[in-house]
């Protein structure tokens, strides 16, 4: 994936889910994604290099990095439970959509059951 599709179709990812909103509280060289006021993904190319910040499990995060050269510890974030994607031959259109639908559900799933938009232990899971 280059690395103008990369920010595209996390952003148009984003955009879709419920309650989701863009906010730019650091400036206008970081796009904040929040669902109720919680962070879920950021993006900005403050490097250099556009780059996408998601929430992550920790043990998920850590097969993630492993699997891909592209995939590294969160950006100025807890580099346990947040990772960095950035372009490259590992990435795609799928795996983005899923990364970041992962990191709303878990930051959803953090919510008081009357704040969540959705069900996070079954939104966006294909059965």
């Amino acid at each position: 994936m280059d690395t103008e599709t990369l920010q595209k179709t996390a952003a148009d990812c984003a955009e879709e889910l419920p309650g989701a909103g863009l906010e730019h509280p650091f400036g206008p060289e970081w796009e904040v994604y929040k669902v109720r006021g919680k962070v879920f993904m950021l993006m900005t190319q403050v490097t250099g290099e556009p780059m996408v910040i998601l929430k992550s499990a920790p043990d998920e995060a850590a097969a993630l990095r492993r699997e891909h050269a592209e995939i590294t510890p969160g950006y100025h974030m807890n580099k346990k439970h947040w990772i960095t994607l950035e372009s490259g031959d590992t990435i795609d259109e799928t795996l983005v959509k899923e990364l970041v639908t992962d990191s709303y559900r878990l930051v959803v799933s953090g919510l008081a059951k009357s704040q969540q938009p959705v069900d996070p232990h079954t939104y966006g899971l294909r059965t």
